[in-house]
């Protein structure tokens, strides 16, 4: 009985972490804002994110737009540059802290 208990704990505890680690998050996404942004677009996060209304940022990701429109904000980024896996992050860090959430980012 016991080690059933435990090999059951053991799932949830990687199911857990695997769900919490698939899903974008405003954090990774000011990192990768700051690793791989700020150069090229020559602002900090919060100017960028500031671009927009969190409402704006919405639309603007379900117009399948949001690539386009960190071109549109920083020109010296090409398109292609921002890989599919980094667009869920930096969405939720531009909404996180969007010109109308009263959130400012620390870079």
């Amino acid at each position: 009985m016991s080690k059933l208990l435990k090999i059951v704990m053991a799932s949830s505890l990687v199911l857990g972490l695997a769900a919490s680690t698939a899903s974008a998050d405003a954090v990774k996404g000011q990192k990768l804002f700051s690793k791989k942004l700020k150069k090229p677009c020559g602002m900090t996060g919060a100017k960028f994110a500031a671009k927009h209304s969190q409402d704006e940022w919405e639309a603007i990701k379900e117009a399948g737009n949001f690539e386009a429109e960190i071109i549109k904000i920083c020109p010296a980024v090409k398109e292609g540059y921002i890989k599919e896996s980094w667009q869920e992050d930096i969405y939720d860090f531009s909404y996180e802290y969007a010109n109308d959430s009263g959130n400012v980012p620390s870079c």
